[in-house]
């Protein structure tokens, strides 16, 4: 579904991914950890073709998106789970929902449509008419999930999503991310909540000043003190 070769991207003279390469298989979930100022967001906008990379390859899809704009990345089937949730202030609950809808097969019972969204969220059908922003944190985060099946991806990228939660909350947000990869969505999840991650993903990559340090399986990492340490500032044994 995705690949990405040799990234190197810069802000400015400021150089944050020093080679980044990783894939994401058709119907997996893929995390990608690491600590703040990493390069993990940065991978997430240079994938989305918001800070494009000065060298390397980006594949989509069979595609080489490298130096496409950010739309025509959407319209391939990519959609983002924003870092901070990103709800529309001026909009319902429901608004914020449908000004995402596209590409939607509701006739052959295929996709994601708002009767979609509010049978498997009915917290958010309860919400509608409610601005987005009147919601609690985890209902804003479920919101933007939300929002972005609304465009019925092929590539579901969620940066942070456990961010600023309460670990209920965490866990709830694990579920629903473990349900879509059980539909065949394939997801990126980019994550500083290392239990959630492993518990949702099915291989793992860990970023450290803009190089991937480390790649395995959820179980490997686990039993990996010293990456978890090192790289994660997970103390041994947690």
């Amino acid at each position: 579904m995705l690949a990405l070769s040799e990234i190197h991207t810069y802000y400015g003279e400021s150089y944050i991914l020093q080679g980044v390469s990783l894939t994401v298989g058709e119907g997996t979930a893929v995390a990608l950890l690491g600590r703040n100022g990493m390069g993990k967001t940065t991978t997430i906008r240079s994938i989305l073709g918001f800070t494009p990379p000065r060298r390397g390859e980006i594949q989509f899809r069979g595609k080489d998106v490298t130096h496409w704009a950010p739309h025509r990345r959407a319209r391939l089937g990519m959609a983002l789970c924003p870092q901070g949730r990103r709800i529309f202030p001026s909009l319902s609950v429901e608004e914020n929902l449908t000004m995402a809808a596209r590409g939607r097969d509701t006739a052959k019972g295929k996709g994601w449509d708002l009767a979609r969204i509010y049978e498997r969220y009915p917290l958010l059908k309860a919400r509608a008419r409610l601005k987005g922003t009147s919601l609690s944190g985890g209902e804003q985060q479920m919101l933007a999930i939300g929002r972005g099946l609304m465009t019925n991806p092929s590539l579901f990228l969620l940066d942070e999503p456990s961010e600023g939660l309460a670990p209920m909350l965490v866990r709830d947000i694990g579920k629903i991310i473990a349900e879509l990869r059980e539909t065949g969505l394939s997801i990126l999840l980019v994550e500083q909540n290392i239990t959630m991650a492993l518990d949702v993903a099915s291989r793992t990559y860990v970023i450290s000043s803009g190089r991937i340090v480390y790649e395995g399986v959820p179980s490997e990492l686990a039993a990996n003190e010293t990456v978890k340490m090192l790289h994660l500032g997970v103390a041994e044994g947690k």
